[in-house]
């Protein structure tokens, strides 16, 4: 994500010619694109992306499970 918001950056800085960036070659402007698509290969076939989807569900689970359980604790029954 860092790599695109970086190469959106340069890209405006370049199109508005601002700064030193407006006499950079087109390659060093586009090259933080290049390292996000990357970035998400390499994440993909590491199997980052699907940990991290694992470790976010395991949290909801995990959350799930300690309301239902506070909420047994608290459970009132009608007299």
């Amino acid at each position: 994500m860092y790599f695109l918001i970086a190469g959106l950056v340069l890209l405006v800085l370049k199109w508005a010619e601002i700064g030193p960036v407006a006499t950079w070659s087109w390659w060093w402007v586009l090259s933080p694109f290049a390292l996000a698509a990357l970035w998400w290969w390499y994440a993909d076939f590491s199997g980052y992306t699907k940990r991290k989807a694992m470790e976010k569900d395991e949290a909801r689970k995990a959350e799930r499970q300690k309301e239902a359980q506070e909420r047994l604790k608290n459970f009132r029954r009608p007299s």
